[in-house]
């Protein structure tokens, strides 16, 4: 059987995190280093190279499940176009595991206690304007996307809130990203992350104003 790009992709990007764990774990620093970030962008809680490997390699066996998953159904859609939407959700899961394990490794190895400065919110913008750039093009399925029960229920609520989602999370990321050189920090951090939770507030509810006045919506 020949594996898509997405597929080979898919494959690589789980060996790469994999590896990445692994190293952490038999030959990280011996210090604690801070694993888990609050809403403030302040480190709140610090473990042990195990601990942060360990965690490492979960979050890369979990991208391989389930962009793994989503290839295999985009393999098996009779419908091109249903398998191309697939095949974005499957870049979707690759971009956003591959960069928030990145982004938090590069932090807790570095040894940041703070993400409220210019490079870590350039970064977390430029990953945010790149889910951005895929979001809007995913087909429906149960893992990547604006999952909400009015999208399930209707086509366009789907494809409408999903393409609303992709346009504002990427003008967050390139609004983001031009503003991180200048923005005062935490403040910068801190208005990057709640424009992303108003960006995905905003996209569920259109997934349920679309269901709505949608005549070919399924009941629930």
């Amino acid at each position: 059987m020949t594996l898509s790009a997405a597929d080979r992709a898919t494959v690589a990007v789980t060996l790469i995190i994999v590896a990445a764990g692994a190293a952490v774990f038999l030959a990280g620093p011996l210090e604690v280093m801070p694993y888990h970030f609050g809403p403030d962008g302040e480190a709140d809680a610090w473990a042990g190279r195990e601990a942060i490997g360990a965690g490492v390699v979960g979050l890369g066996l979990l991208t391989g499940v389930l962009a793994g998953g989503m290839g295999a159904a985009a393999g098996r859609a009779g419908d091109p176009a249903r398998a191309r939407a697939l095949r974005f959700g499957q870049v979707l899961i690759l971009l956003s595991f591959f960069g928030l394990t990145l982004f938090f490794g590069v932090a807790s190895l570095s040894g940041l206690t703070s993400l409220g400065a210019a490079v870590p919110m350039a970064a977390l913008a430029a990953l945010f304007l790149l889910i951005g750039a895929v979001l809007g093009r995913v087909g429906p399925n149960p893992i990547a996307g604006v999952r909400t029960p009015w999208s399930y229920k209707s086509r366009l609520a789907w494809d409408r809130s999903n393409r609303l989602a992709g346009r504002l999370f990427f003008l967050i990321g390139l609004v983001g990203l031009a503003a991180a050189p200048v923005a005062p920090q935490p403040l910068g951090y801190q208005v990057l992350v709640g424009a992303v939770l108003v960006a995905a507030l905003l996209s569920v509810i259109e997934s349920w104003r679309v269901w709505r006045t949608d005549p070919d919506r399924q009941p629930f």
